[in-house]
């Protein structure tokens, strides 16, 4: 007996793969597979028809991967309100003074240094820098990791203009370099914003800013 309409395409003898398009495409094209699926079904090679076990090996596969796609979703949906938790809970912040490496805003008031020297020096450096990362004034410290008070003047004791600086820590020892690093200060918080990344990020009085992960204390605004 002859038989007919035996010859098949190279798509229906493979194994149907899912799709690699988008997160949001594999998860539209559920019911498109299940027709890919049963017309492969319809059109197999009666001489050689496909075993039903690849049959449940697509369906499974395809729908883990459906599966996968959803909780990635929800993943995304839940860091999402996590991160506005976060914000509002931050937003006491805003007028306060976090303590961070940061250049601070200097209006004529001392500002307090918080250095983090290299443990193998044997002396270190403030270098005092401006906006532009120019160096403005150099002093020696004795190695420690106690406060270091800055006046905000020169060696003639004449003022520094208001504007935003900040503070390296050079260490020595001896005579060679080991370590820069950047002193932290207080400086007043005037926004918390969230990045497209998902970052927090804590934007202080004069426009420097730092990851929220690198606050490490908060006190109130000295009026």
């Amino acid at each position: 007996m002859e038989i007919t309409n035996t010859q098949t395409s190279t798509a229906a003898q493979n194994v149907i793969t899912p799709p690699t398009e988008s997160a949001s495409e594999i998860s539209s094209d559920f019911e498109t597979f299940l027709k890919m699926l049963t017309v492969q079904m319809q059109n197999q090679d009666p001489l050689n028809p496909v075993d039903s076990s690849d049959y449940a090996v697509q369906l499974a596969t395809f729908s883990n991967v459906e599966q996968q796609v959803q909780t990635n979703d929800i993943l995304k949906d839940l860091k999402a309100q996590l991160g506005l938790s976060g914000i509002a809970q931050m937003a006491d912040w805003v007028g306060k003074e976090a303590r961070a490496a940061t250049a601070v805003q200097f209006s004529g008031a001392p500002v307090t240094l918080f250095p983090s020297p290299a443990d193998s020096a044997t002396e270190m450096d403030v270098v005092v820098k401006d906006a532009t990362g120019f160096e403005v004034a150099r002093f020696t410290q004795p190695t420690s990791d106690e406060p270091i008070e800055w006046a905000g003047v020169d060696a003639n004791g004449v003022p520094f203009a208001s504007g935003l600086y900040s503070f390296d820590i050079e260490s020595f020892d001896g005579d060679t370099l080991v370590e820069t690093t950047q002193a932290a200060v207080y400086a007043t918080v005037r926004e918390v914003q969230k990045t497209p990344a998902g970052d927090t990020l804590v934007v202080f009085e004069g426009g420097s800013t730092v990851p929220a992960s690198d606050v490490s204390a908060i006190r109130a605004a000295n009026t």
